[in-house]
C-alpha cells in the first residue's frame, strides 16, 4: 500500500468503527492497534494523518485526560 491509500484505508476503518460504536474513544495508539485491521504493519504516522483528516471534517475530536489525548466521535457539529 502507498501512504495515500493507507491513509484512506485508515479513514474508512475509523469511520466504520465509530459508526458501529458511537461512544468509542481511545488514544491514537489504541486506534492504530485495535480499531484498524491492517493487512500489514503500517507506521503510526498513517493513523495520525487519518485522524487529522477526520478532525478537520468534524467527524472526530480530541479531549485531554491527564497527559493523554483521547480521540472520539465529534460530539456536536459546529
Amino acid at each position: 500500500m502507498n501512504h495515500d491509500h493507507e491513509i484512506q484505508f485508515a479513514v474508512s476503518a475509523i469511520r466504520q468503527y465509530i459508526s458501529n460504536r458511537p461512544n468509542a474513544a481511545d488514544t491514537a495508539e489504541g486506534i492504530h492497534l485495535w480499531w484498524i485491521n491492517w493487512p500489514e504493519p503500517i507506521p503510526m504516522s498513517v493513523t495520525l494523518a487519518a485522524l487529522e483528516i477526520l478532525e478537520k471534517s468534524n467527524e472526530m475530536e480530541t479531549i485531554k485526560i491527564g497527559n493523554r489525548t483521547i480521540w472520539r466521535k465529534q460530539s456536536s457539529n459546529p
